[in-house]
């Protein structure tokens, strides 16, 4: 103990590390705190660190130039103040903060001083503690010294909101949202919901939304005070219907206002204000309407009327007659990001069935966007995303009511333009048209109307002359359509006669073409990607046509630079040995018994892997030079030898060397213990191990400690490659070593 405090003693004083010239370096101050809060585990630490002034020190690193500092100091403040608390107070605390222990009334007469303080950043640092201090006490723990500590400051924090000249209202937002999640504040009674309800009246649109959202997703909630903040949040859509001259009937979505209408009227006026009230509060929008339980019904039909009049500002295809909306309007032309974020929580709005009403003007909106020019491609991508979903709820809404022609006329119009934009000479429109059109097919399919269009157009010939599109990007995507697209066109049982153009060898071979030639990732793992979609959707045939496909896709596969390329390789083997398994077997998808593993089925279900080459690629990748191919390959290995061995495994790998694939096998695991296959892998059948014997590869399975390689494969090296120390150093190589950097990777 004596030797404990004397460290402590010069930790905390003056002939420490914060007496020095050091103490001019921030790493010096971090590693101090850092210090300090290793220290607290101790109960002397705390009534030393009161007694000699280290406190002090904690409370003037709060306005560190360091952010990292700063930052760090104020967690210390709030770990301090909890620690004291939990450790030190034996009976349930009074109202009063008197009976608290020393370090924690220093910490609050700390925080009601800065409070009460004329300095604008004292303030600030004290609101994010407090802050930091309320979002981090969610237990119930901490629920009677939070409630008293909030009574002391309560009042101060309503003056705050009343005062204009305390520039503090973002973090006084977040403080009062964690004050409403904490425990202490979950009865719906009491004058801190009357302190919410008026910081949604006091604060700027922009400030309040984030409390507002936050709000809304808290389970307990008084419900005019949901109200309430989803009032603040829908003032700005209100506004843009308002000012666009809707019909009566669409003239807003409010009754009434929170705050003064003139304010988000005054925002949406100037053209630096505009799109980032309307940004925000359209991301909290798409945010809420994510949500699976909403605790308050949102207007969906205005707010789908206000979303189409804010793209329609966008693209001036709206002139209103107001004054407030000519205002609007030239503020958002061409505006790309309020277009994105408003075609978001469209696509978010497909979900609600109240808004089928209006799916004839809406797609009126869309196709606007997507056959004019002036639409840049990012938003182009956008649109394109929201039409599919709504696609997909126009298909429901046509089956409910036999309202097929209406569906017809806008599928035909999607895909005229489709066909234009799969010609654009931007490849970024070419892209996420083929995007489009695989999420289309994805979806619609089974749909009778669909398919029709679909092969009435040119779509088809123009996304497989997109396999040769000069940017890889573009040929990626086109295999993935064109491989979604033979599910209709050739793997379908009702397909239809596309004479040599669209038939299922011509897909393959050119698909196995590109597997083996294209000089470029992206579309040989999207090749790869659809095979294995193919096997999954049983498009490849009977087992032996499987089988042969399988076996050239990996010869292929087994040679691929490309890591992913090779990884999807074994997810494609994995499939096909699962499908195959339950083929044969006659209990799919459970192990046989050991006392059959010589029986028919199982002798079928080697040769069959045998054949198709298969052990050759996944021994061969287990020493894989990337670890993710290796790891799993092993999975593979290791799912077939819990079928062909579910109960044991040869007790002697010794004896397995009796016989010629015995001695492939011991052979190949010497290799496998060095790591060394790839180097080694037997070309010509003259060494090592057959792998497509049969007998040695059941061998194999059984003789080779799979498990322990599954364990040292997956024990990786991320204990060394992703430490702390070793990421800091790569960030240190990439910006270079300067103090600064040195400091903040401290």
């Amino acid at each position: 103990l004596p030797q404990q405090e004397e460290l402590l003693a010069r930790l905390f004083g003056q002939e420490g590390p914060r007496g020095g010239a050091a103490w001019e370096d921030a790493s010096v101050r971090s590693a101090w705190l850092k210090g300090v809060h290793s220290m607290l585990q101790h109960q002397p630490a705390l009534h030393l660190l009161c007694s000699t002034g280290g406190m002090d020190v904690i409370f003037t690193l709060q306005g560190d130039p360091s952010l990292f500092v700063a930052s760090a100091a104020s967690q210390l403040l709030v770990h301090v103040l909890t620690f004291s608390l939990e450790s030190e107070t034996p009976k349930a605390l009074s109202t009063k903060d008197c009976d608290w222990p020393a370090c924690a009334q220093m910490i609050v007469k700390h925080i009601e001083e800065s409070l009460q303080s004329s300095s604008a950043s004292h303030i600030e640092q004290s609101l994010k503690l407090l802050s930091s201090l309320f979002g981090s006490c969610f237990g119930s723990c901490y629920a009677a010294w939070t409630q008293v500590l909030w009574l002391d400051i309560e009042k101060q924090i309503e003056s705050f909101l009343l005062e204009e000249t305390v520039q503090a209202q973002p973090v006084l937002a977040n403080l009062l949202l964690n004050v409403a999640r904490s425990p202490a504040f979950c009865d719906t009674e009491g004058s801190f919901w009357a302190l919410v309800t008026s910081a949604l009246e006091h604060l700027t649109p922009v400030q309040a939304g984030p409390l507002a959202v936050g709000l809304l997703k808290l389970c307990k909630c008084p419900q005019d005070v949901r109200i309430q903040a989803l009032t603040v949040l829908l003032q700005p859509m209100d506004c843009i219907l308002r000012a666009a001259s809707q019909p009566l009937e669409c003239a807003g979505l409010l009754d009434q206002s929170v705050s003064d209408p003139v304010t988000v009227e005054s925002l949406l006026s100037s053209k630096t204000s505009c799109a980032g009230l309307l940004c925000q509060t359209l991301a909290h929008l798409e945010k809420l309407l994510s949500l699976k339980h909403l605790r308050v019904d949102l207007p969906c039909v205005s707010l789908l009327h206000s979303l189409m009049t804010i793209l329609q500002f966008c693209n001036g295809f709206l002139s209103p007659t107001s004054p407030l909306g000519s205002t609007i309007s030239r503020n958002l032309i061409n505006c790309s990001r309020v277009q994105k974020s408003a075609l978001d929580v469209l696509a978010a709005l497909s979900e609600k069935k109240d808004c089928d009403t209006l799916i004839g003007s809406l797609f009126d909106v869309l196709l606007a966007y997507l056959q004019s020019p002036n639409t840049s491609p990012t938003v182009l991508k956008k649109t394109f995303q929201a039409t599919s979903k709504w696609l997909v709820r126009l298909q429901e809404v046509s089956s409910s009511n036999s309202q097929w022609q209406q569906t017809e006329k806008i599928l035909e119009d999607v895909f005229v333009v489709l066909q234009k934009r799969l010609c654009s000479p931007c490849w970024e429109v070419r892209d996420s048209s083929l995007e489009f059109l695989t999420a289309m097919v994805k979806c619609l399919r089974d749909q009778k109307e669909f398919r029709q269009c679909l092969l009435s157009s040119e779509v088809l010939r123009l996304t497989e002359n997109l396999l040769e599109d000069p940017e890889s990007y573009v040929r990626a995507s086109a295999v993935t359509a064109v491989g979604h697209l033979a599910l209709v066109t050739c793997f379908a049982p009702e397909s239809p006669g596309l004479g040599n153009q669209y038939n299922k060898e011509s897909i393959v071979a050119k698909f196995q073409e590109i597997l083996s030639t294209d000089s470029e990732g992206f579309p040989r793992r999207a090749v790869i990607s659809i095979f294995t979609k193919w096997l999954r959707e049983g498009c490849t045939g009977q087992l032996e046509d499987t089988e042969q496909f399988v076996s050239r896709v990996t010869q292929t596969v087994e040679r691929d630079l490309d890591w992913e390329v090779r990884l999807g390789g074994l997810e494609l083997v994995e499939v096909f040995c699962s499908q195959t398994i339950c083929q044969l077997s006659q209990c799919p998808y459970a192990p046989v018994s050991s006392a059959v593993t010589s029986s028919t089925p199982q002798n079928e279900l080697l040769q069959v892997f045998c054949r198709a080459k298969l052990f050759g690629f996944l021994f061969g990748s287990l020493c894989d030079c990337d670890k993710p191919v290796g790891q799993r390959a092993c999975d593979v290995l290791v799912g077939l030898r819990g079928h062909f061995y579910p109960m044991s495994t040869l007790e002697n790998p010794q004896e397995i060397e009796d016989s010629p694939a015995g001695r492939g096998v011991a052979w190949l695991q010497r290799t496998l213990r060095q790591g060394s296959l790839a180097q080694n892998f037997p070309t010509d059948g003259d060494a090592g191990v057959d792998f497509q014997d049969p007998e040695s590869m059941m061998l194999a399975l059984g003789a080779i400690d799979l498990l322990e390689l599954h364990d040292e494969l997956n024990k990786s090296s991320d204990h060394v490659e992703e430490s702390p120390q070793s990421l800091l150093q790569d960030i240190l190589a990439a910006v270079g070593i300067i103090e600064d950097n040195g400091v903040d990777c401290y």
